[in-house]
């Protein structure tokens, strides 16, 4: 044996040079719990590159589970550090899959998990504190700009990242025969920003092309057939990640695990990372992500006991093969991880791989897959023969009958499911394990319907100015021997001038040799402004001899009028998400209406109405299709009975708005402006003395409406997610 690791070394020393290059395996180096007013922040840290890792609640929130795959705790194992009012007790300790942490809580919770630069970090919120209402937004916003756009390719997957400054929503459209596109709806393109990228030599994709469609930016991948896409917000970020189709991806989502896992660890992820539900690796999986030391190695029909045990020292795991392992292998590598190097030799001799904490079994892949399937075995007999269990589970906000199909399809064999329609419960009768599943499914489906409340403003805002200027002037002269100034003529003898525009006053005697033939006022020029009771003023002069033989009546009339009126109407109405509301408040104006059966009335409506279906999107926007109708009576305008005409204004939209936050929908303006000037033919025509011959108008009316709208969704922290 001593001969043997001696060789192991000679050749060791003479075929190969190791470079270790500085960096560390998964292991956690610690976990911190920190208190807050109303939860606690959990920060796993240690050397992760891709964290694998899930996190579920059990006990209706009072119990967290974290559990991270493929690593191990120090020898010494951690202790927690930090407290906090929320975390009772934690436990971490090692298992088959990885870390199982155990957080007992003194109230129920919800959580959100992430992952970090140096580990993972999970959020607790008490869900007294999430309860609470939420700050509404701003109802201003800003325009999204698109800063950037780069492209990143590693382990073998190519990633589009967008740069967005500001809020914008998205979505990815792929039809058959165009290049897959996402849109960035309402976004501008930034001077900054690339509009064609190239991608390099053994990517996914070919290229990638960014250009500005309307009030949308539009980002295209070309080249990528046979690669499928998914696109993931991170913060002002647009994540759209291509990968080959046949690498078998499973993104981050909310899940509930159908089968049990068949290592010792059997809890299921709730929300998960990238999942394995074995914890057996093949050599060569495409999949995988590599973070080991990097080596250099150069061996020549070396045995793969030594390569094996070689590699162990580096990686600082155990390695334990089976009695079937040998042969020799010839490799030559440089700059590759360790773990690396392990999958490719494993994959050159036909082995397999089933890690459980930092010790390694190596044997033929056909005898790991006839482990793996005895090991289904054991699990489905153990199914058969543990005992059965009758549990109730309450639905509150869904109806039991129709998650009755989605219980069924998680039971075994055995199990059985029915509905109490009375209490509106479901009775489940299957293993403890599958039961488990089952209060999951009816956790995460049975939420509140989000309600929205929907505020609508209705602003009118109206003024009117008007201005009248008008004169009135006229008189008498006459020549006759009465007065003393005869014409000294024959004929005529007696002349007499006077003015003849007819008034609506009783006309008296005038100053006259006619006895009153006259009529007094007589105007010559009778263009007067309106008014009267309430309305402008008037000044008149009159002058005449003392033999009557000239009269003269002067009267100038001015009138003006400003005014305005703002009416706000705000109607509000609540409804359940996807559910119609209308709401309307007005009156019933009569008309009558003359046929051969005689005089009918009938009634026109002239009311305010709101009709609104709200629909709630999952990041908390709320999308709507609304008609707003404002009818009113204009009693200035009447018809021929003197019914009132009917003012109609209406708006009928469809759209996207943020929680808390208000949308102008519509506006309508409108300015009416008249000149109007009555004259005497040619004599109002004459400067300066034509005023004497005119009347001057002027006469401008402005009416302005607006439609503001705000949505908010009344139980959102009940309805929807974290």
């Amino acid at each position: 044996m001593r001969i043997q690791w001696g060789l192991a070394i000679a050749v060791v020393a003479t075929f190969a040079w190791v470079n270790l290059a500085q960096a560390s395996g998964p292991k956690i180096d610690s976990v911190q719990i920190n208190g807050a007013h109303d939860g606690a922040q959990v920060s796993i840290k240690g050397a992760f590159d891709d964290p694998q890792y899930a996190v579920r609640a059990r006990e209706d929130g009072r119990v967290i589970i974290i559990t991270v795959d493929d690593a191990v705790l120090p020898s010494g194992g951690v202790e927690t550090s930090g407290t906090s009012s929320l975390v009772a007790r934690s436990v971490a300790s090692n298992t088959a899959r990885g870390v199982r942490i155990e957080l007992t809580l003194t109230n129920k919770a919800t959580y959100h998990a992430r992952a970090t630069e140096n580990g993972i970090t999970v959020k607790l919120r008490s869900r007294d504190a999430s309860a609470r209402a939420k700050p509404t937004k701003s109802a201003t916003s800003t325009v999204p700009k698109i800063e950037d756009v780069r492209l990143e390719h590693k382990d073998g997957r190519d990633r589009v990242v967008i740069s967005v400054a500001g809020r914008a929503e998205f979505r990815v459209s792929t039809r058959a025969g165009a290049p897959p596109r996402l849109e960035v709806l309402g976004a501008r393109i930034g001077s900054n920003a690339k509009r064609r990228i190239q991608a390099p030599r053994g990517s996914v994709i070919g290229s990638i092309e960014l250009e500005q469609r309307g009030d949308r930016a539009v980002v295209e991948v070309h080249g990528s057939e046979g690669a499928a896409g998914t696109a993931i917000r991170s913060g002002d970020q647009i994540v759209w990640m291509f990968s080959p189709t046949s690498t078998e991806t499973r993104p981050h989502t909310r899940t509930i695990a159908r089968e049990r896992d068949y290592a010792a660890e059997i809890d299921g992820p709730e929300v998960a990372g990238f999942l394995s539900k074995m914890p057996m690796q093949v050599g060569g999986n495409a999949t995988r992500r590599y973070s080991g030391r990097r080596i250099d190695l150069d061996f020549k029909d070396a045995d793969i006991h030594n390569i094996l045990r070689l590699l162990s020292e580096v990686g600082g795991v155990n390695v334990v093969t089976a009695d079937n392992v040998g042969g020799t292998v010839t490799i030559r590598m440089r700059d590759v991880p360790w773990d690396q190097a392990l999958d490719v030799v494993l994959q050159a001799k036909s082995l397999g791989m089933v890690r459980q904490g930092n010790l390694l079994r190596v044997a033929p892949l056909a005898q790991l897959e006839q482990e793996r399937e005895a090991a289904i075995a054991r699990q489905k007999q153990q199914q058969q023969l543990a005992p059965l269990e009758t549990r109730l589970v309450p639905v509150s906000y869904a109806t039991a009958q129709n998650l009755q199909p989605r219980v069924r399809e998680l039971l075994t064999d055995r199990g059985s499911v029915s509905v109490d329609n009375r209490t509106n419960m479901l009775i489940v009768r299957d293993i403890v394990g599958q039961l488990d599943d089952v209060e999951d499914l009816v956790r995460n489906l049975d939420t509140q319907t989000p309600q929205v409340l929907i505020e609508s403003r209705i602003v009118e805002a109206s003024s009117s100015y008007s201005r009248d200027i008008g004169i009135q002037w006229g008189g008498a002269a006459v020549m006759s021997s009465a007065t003393g100034n005869p014409t000294g003529l024959r004929f005529p003898s007696d002349l007499g001038i006077a003015g003849g525009v007819p008034v609506d006053a009783a006309p008296t005697q005038g100053l006259s040799p006619f006895n009153g033939s006259v009529n007094n006022p007589n105007f010559a020029v009778n263009l007067p402004a309106v008014t009267g009771n309430g309305a402008g003023g008037a000044l008149g002069l009159t002058m005449g001899s003392l033999s009557g033989a000239v009269n003269l009546n002067v009267r100038l009339s001015a009138a003006e009028a400003a005014g305005s009126v703002r009416i706000i109407s705000s109607p509000r109405v609540l409804t359940l998400d996807n559910s119609e509301a209308s709401i309307s408040q007005g009156t019933l104006i009569p008309f009558s209406q003359v046929s051969a059966q005689g005089v009918n009335t009938a009634f026109q409506e002239a009311k305010l109405e709101l009709n609104v279906t709200p629909h709630v999107t999952n990041d908390g926007a709320v999308a709507m299709d609304v008609k707003i109708t404002r009818n009113e009576p204009d009693f200035g305008r009447v018809g021929a009975n003197g019914d009132p005409t009917i003012l109609e204004r209406e708006a009928i939209t469809q759209l996207l708005v943020d929680d808390g936050d208000t949308a102008v929908i519509g506006g309508i303006y409108t300015r009416n402006t008249g000149r109007n000037v009555d004259q005497v033919p040619f004599l109002g025509d004459i400067p300066v003395l034509g005023v004497l011959f005119k009347r001057r108008r002027f006469r401008e009316d402005r009416n302005e409406l607006l439609i503001f709208l705000t949505p908010r969704i009344v139980n959102r922290a009940l309805a929807l997610p974290e």
